[in-house]
């Protein structure tokens, strides 16, 4: 079974007058396991497809499965709590709390999942967030605020925080454009180890040096989807 599979998504925008089709019969498949990129320009359509995915946003048309169940028939609860479940997201800006320590914002997608998930106590909590911050190398860094941080740890702390809940996805958008070249390749070698793993990685980006890094390339134009490469 398909762990994520897209079936003719059609997404619209309205810009005053004008309808812009953002998505345009887009269907793709990704098994688990698979290390894939989307490229594509500003506007291509790689960020739109990137929240579907990750169920920040709903399709206008079409169906999207996830892991086997019809995403497109949840309710904003629902989709809440799966995607806490499935999808880990790792975002150019980090988008760490900048007054949480690396180990309180490793804890956040635990304590939310702890609203509906009785096994997890605050000890439990405790002790996952440090062995994925030991994961990801940062179990000197746990009592550091994000300022503190390098970029790359910082980048780190915010991968420990998408795994921490063991996702079956790793979707990352632009995850290297704020790192230099060094901690960039750094930061690659870590998704390969982590595909390596078990872990399906999608990488949304529009650097296709990064992109030929990924066993496999969906390139986006204009609302379309094409496969480049498959490794």
């Amino acid at each position: 079974m398909a762990l994520i599979e897209l079936k003719n998504i059609h997404k619209y925008f309205k810009m005053g007058e004008e309808n812009i089709h953002a998505l345009d019969d887009v269907s793709i498949t990704i098994k688990e396991g698979d290390f894939t990129s989307i490229v594509g320009t500003s506007g291509s359509g790689k960020s739109t497809l990137m929240n579907i995915i990750g169920l920040l946003d709903l399709p206008g048309t079409g169906q999207y499965f996830l892991d086997g169940i019809n995403t497109t028939e949840m309710n904003d609860d629902e989709l809440s709590k799966y995607r806490n479940q499935k999808i880990g997201f790792v975002f150019q800006s980090f988008n760490l709390l900048p007054k949480s320590s690396a180990l309180k914002n490793v804890e956040m997608p635990l304590q939310y999942a702890s609203s509906y998930n009785s096994t997890l106590n605050d000890n439990l909590i405790r002790t996952m967030a440090l062995e994925t911050l030991e994961k990801v190398g940062l179990s000197t860094r746990v009592h550091h605020l994000p300022n503190e941080l390098s970029g790359g740890q910082r980048q780190r702390v915010a991968i420990a925080r998408a795994l921490v809940n063991n996702p079956k996805i790793l979707l990352a958008d632009e995850p290297t454009g704020a790192l230099d070249s060094k901690t960039s390749e750094e930061i690659l070698n870590l998704f390969e180890e982590l595909n390596s793993q078990g872990v399906t990685v999608i990488i949304i980006t529009h650097d296709t040096k990064i992109a030929k890094r990924c066993k496999r390339i969906l390139r986006m134009s204009d609302g379309h989807i094409n496969e480049e490469k498959s490794l």
